[in-house]
């Protein structure tokens, strides 16, 4: 009989990917995918640890599946509860020390040993008469871990597939923990990448997100021997696989501005599948605070590759992630960023107040901004930014686009499709499910959505 496995996945759009693997690595024992974690066998905890407060989320998650796991036993049974991601890479001998009962604390590095950690933490839990096993891994191992990850069989990808290519970071931007958690960059060689592509598509993905922490950082080697770009391998991916969908779309996420080459740039302008969208985060407008955050470059350059990007693909549209409050920020450093927004003019922006990681030199700088002040300029910048979505969903209205069709919406009968440019769509039509893609003609736009009718010919097709 299949055992049941529940993963909970906080973070981004990596941590979505790795749960996915996970799930695969374990399908092998007879461990099936569930989404609720009723009657669970088994629990992934699956952290990220960017956000503030990301420990004391978990140890409140952790709270609750300790009662579950409790309620377990009393019927004789058990629930292996693991914590993997972020957090457990920065947590691991915290998280045993607060919390006995969990059996496996695992990294983002150590994924594909999985089954022996597994069968480790069972023999602990053996012997120790139903304790938790405090088996913990956390290393960043010499190889690879794609190097020993199965093919994705386990959990069909869906409309969209998601698709590593690319992780760690070497740029140490001084806020933030990624280059200690996820370790140096790494690139997977083209031909995995494609071959990973195939299935994906294969499976019944019409849209495939390359990942990577700084994604537009992979130079892997091609099947021709020599190190291709992130550009060269796009316009590989795209003419090779074209043909089996006609609308088949490609995405990537999350780049960082001192990777945007020239080749990518083009890549935006000549391959019809790239979708007209870019996140491209610069967290500040202010030189004087990207040399403190250690980003690499300034707000001229930023703005200079914004123009290539809009010379290749005019309609293009960019997101991008903001700190205020960052040590040392001034009332005219803050302005610069404001002014930036005003420049760009971005569809949507993800905005946050600064919060000092462990063990990042952020968190040992001088100049540290109040509470108060951090609070204050957020809500200034939110409230520019969600001006700026509003005013570019709402020039939508009327258009018509292709939509592709994720998942149920929040309301009876409601789907949720995803547009071009990466804005939620609301439909409202008992001829549509999920996996069409659809020209949808948008009739109402708003900071977050858009709401739109299908077309008949469109809805005759799905």
């Amino acid at each position: 009989m299949a055992k049941k496995l529940f993963i909970k996945t906080y973070g981004c759009q990596m941590n979505v990917y790795d749960s996915a693997r996970m799930a695969d690595v374990l399908a092998p024992l007879g461990y099936a995918k569930t989404e609720t974690p009723d009657d669970a066998d088994m629990v992934i905890i699956n952290t990220c640890h960017i956000r503030e407060k990301a420990a004391e989320k978990v140890f409140s998650e952790l709270g609750h599946w300790r009662i579950r796991k409790a309620e377990a036993r009393e019927r004789g049974g058990d629930v292996t509860i693991a914590v993997a991601g972020c957090v457990a890479q920065a947590e691991g001998e915290e998280i045993h020390a607060r919390a006995p009962f969990v059996d496996l604390v695992v990294g983002p590095q150590a994924y594909h040993r999985l089954p022996e950690l597994l069968a480790k933490a069972e023999r602990h839990r053996a012997l120790a008469s139903g304790k938790g096993s405090g088996v913990l891994d956390t290393e960043f191992p010499v190889e690879s871990k794609f190097d020993h990850l199965p093919e994705q069989v386990a959990t069909p990808p869906g409309p969209v597939g998601f698709l590593a290519i690319q992780e760690g970071c070497d740029k140490f931007c001084t806020f933030c923990v990624v280059p200690y958690t996820r370790g140096a960059e790494y690139s997977r060689p083209a031909a995995a990448v494609i071959a990973e592509a195939e299935r994906l598509i294969d499976a019944g993905a019409v849209e495939v997100a390359l990942l990577g922490q700084n994604v537009n950082a992979w130079h892997g080697e091609g099947p021709d021997g020599k190190t291709w770009s992130l550009g060269r391998l796009l316009r590989e991916l795209n003419d090779r696989f074209a043909h089996k969908h006609p609308k088949l779309r490609w995405r990537y996420t999350t780049s960082h501005p001192r990777e945007m080459d020239d080749e990518l740039i083009a890549a935006h302008r000549d391959v019809a599948g790239l979708m007209p969208f870019l996140h491209l985060p610069i967290q500040s407008g202010s030189d004087a605070i990207l040399k403190a955050m250690n980003r690499g470059h300034r707000a001229e350059d930023y703005l200079r590759i914004v123009g290539k990007l809009r010379q290749a693909r005019p309609d293009i549209a960019l997101t991008s992630d903001f700190i205020t409050g960052f040590p040392g920020e001034s009332d005219r450093d803050f302005e610069a960023t404001l002014q930036l927004v005003r420049d760009v003019g971005f569809a949507q922006a993800y905005s946050f107040k600064y919060s000092p990681r462990p063990g990042t030199p952020g968190s040992l700088m001088p100049q540290q901004v109040s509470d108060a002040v951090s609070t204050e300029r957020l809500y200034a910048l939110q409230a520019l930014l969600q001006e700026q979505s509003a005013a570019f969903n709402r020039a939508c209205v009327g258009r018509s686009m292709d939509v592709l069709v994720e998942r149920p919406g929040r309301q009876p009968g409601q789907l949720l499709g995803r547009s071009p440019y990466m804005q939620s769509v609301v439909l409202n039509d008992p001829a549509v499910k999920i996996g069409d893609f659809i020209t949808v003609t948008v009739t109402d736009g708003h900071a977050n959505s858009l709401f739109g009718d299908v077309a008949g010919a469109s809805r005759e097709a799905a």
